[in-house]
């Protein structure tokens, strides 16, 4: 490979850097390379977040940076996404999700009750997640809900579902996505943000 190639390839890599807001140096003759910083398709976004319910109460929060490429269907919300669009890292957004643009309405088909009898002991607690299959093979994680009266609730639905929720996402990081990134819809290296819909 002549040094033409090289330096070709070794920009290549250096702009597919998988590391937040690194660098890459080539002794040779490169410099250095910066990161682009400003969110847009085919970019791999680093951010963490906070989700509200609808009372205001913390449902969950990332602290740790997690990433998506950007505008290939990844695990966020449409209007999130949507909202990240041309921001910078170190912006700090907002957004409001009716049930319809997060979580879904909540479906009471979803939701089924039984003599608590009939429940193994070890899912006899308010909050217990029990993983079940029906006869094709298909499964769903639900949750217990209520225990009342020797009754036990379980529901399929996501604990948001019907309410209207509020993200809160920081931007930490961005950089190009490798084509292989693009293809696969995730950062390398299994770095995927938690599908959150």
């Amino acid at each position: 490979m002549n040094d033409e190639r090289k330096t070709v390839l070794l920009r290549s890599l250096c702009a597919q850097q998988l590391a937040l807001d690194s660098v890459c140096d080539n002794p040779g003759s490169l410099g250095t390379v910066r990161m682009q910083d400003t969110v847009a398709r085919h970019r791999v976004v680093y951010l963490t977040y906070t989700i509200l319910d609808q009372n205001g109460e913390l449902f969950e929060q990332y602290d740790l940076p997690v990433g998506y490429v950007h505008g290939v269907n990844g695990p966020l919300f449409e209007k999130i996404e949507r909202a990240l669009e041309g921001r910078q890292v170190g912006d700090r957004i907002e957004v409001t999700l009716p049930p319809g643009d997060g979580f879904g309405d909540h479906k009471p088909e979803l939701t089924f009750t039984d003599d608590i009898d009939n429940v193994p002991p070890e899912h006899r607690r308010l909050g217990s997640q029990v993983m079940f299959e029906n006869e094709r093979g298909e499964q769903m994680e639900l949750r217990v809900t209520r225990i009342a009266d020797g009754k036990l609730t379980v529901d399929g639905n996501h604990p948001l579902a019907g309410q209207t929720v509020k993200f809160v996402v920081t931007i930490v990081g961005v950089r190009a996505a490798t084509p292989e990134e693009i293809a696969n819809g995730v950062p390398a290296g299994g770095e995927a943000t938690p599908r959150i819909h």
